[in-house]
């Protein structure tokens, strides 16, 4: 009877053991997120929610009182509801043995890649607000072909879309780029960055879609941005001629990519870039 009684109690000293296990281990994991490849517990990289300046949480609207923030009104309450869609596509195949920009132009399989992607943009059921474009003859000619598509869409031509080299990349390029190109190139694609990609402002009641035609180095350098991966790191992924890539805007700020040189809609033979 002594004997029945001691196991007992070792069953329960040993199951409330087990219970105790259990739950230590689980209250553990809440707190950590275990990833397989590597014993960092924290994110390497952790995001910016106020990536464009306009994360609406940080804005106060100045009271009355100098000098003092006391009097603020409280946070702005009004917010982004609408999303931006934006559809990044390269420019078609050129003549890259014309030494002057002018005489770079499209070859006749560019061309027609140019169409297919006008037609691919016109099957997606989107109501486009705008075509934006780099004033390259490249990319001009690119979108004339795309806008017979859409006779009546506003279009935007802006320099600051020109190709170019944004930032030395990483791994090292066998380009041989002087210091003061990327100097050049990258404080202005940079500034087509800040211009153009932002979360959608508080009077925009609907979902936006956007056309944006101009280059592979500009392309793959706002992805790398939008994402807040290495600028770097822009040389790692290429993009055929006149693919689409298609990144969205939230509200939140928070930024997707539905496609990153999507060129599946393009015929057999028509690959190039």
């Amino acid at each position: 009877m002594v004997l029945l009684q001691r196991s007992k109690w070792l069953y329960a000293v040993a199951g409330s053991g087990v219970v105790f296990g259990l739950f230590s281990y689980f209250q553990s994991e809440k707190k950590t997120v275990k990833m397989a490849w590597t014993t960092n517990f924290q994110p390497s990289v952790t995001w910016n929610h106020n990536w464009d300046n306009q994360d609406y949480s940080t804005l106060v609207k100045p009271g009355n009182s100098k000098g003092t923030s006391q009097n603020d009104e409280p946070k702005i309450k009004s917010r982004p509801t609408a999303r931006r869609h934006i559809l990044l596509i390269r420019h078609g195949e050129y003549d890259t043995s014309a030494q002057k920009d002018v005489d770079r132009r499209l070859t006749p399989l560019g061309r027609k890649q140019a169409d297919f992607v006008g037609q691919r943009l016109k099957d997606l059921p989107f109501n486009y607000t705008k075509l934006v474009r780099s004033t390259m003859t490249r990319a001009q000619e690119t979108s004339d072909i795309i806008l017979k598509h859409f006779p009546d869409l506003p279009v935007e031509d802006c320099d600051l879309l020109r190709e170019g080299f944004p930032i030395p990349p990483d791994p090292p390029s066998s380009w041989n780029v002087p210091d003061e190109v990327f100097l050049k190139d990258g404080s202005r694609i940079e500034m087509a960055f800040k211009k153009y990609f932002h979360r959608a402002n508080v009077n925009q009641t609907s979902d936006s879609y956007e056309i944006m035609v101009c280059h592979a180095n500009v392309i793959r350098y706002f992805i790398c941005r939008l994402l807040q991966f290495p600028p770097e790191a822009w040389m790692r992924f290429s993009l055929h001629h006149c693919s689409i890539s298609w990144i969205v805007i939230l509200p939140s700020g928070r930024v997707g990519v539905y496609a990153i040189g999507d060129s599946g809609f393009l015929p057999e033979g028509f690959l190039t870039g």
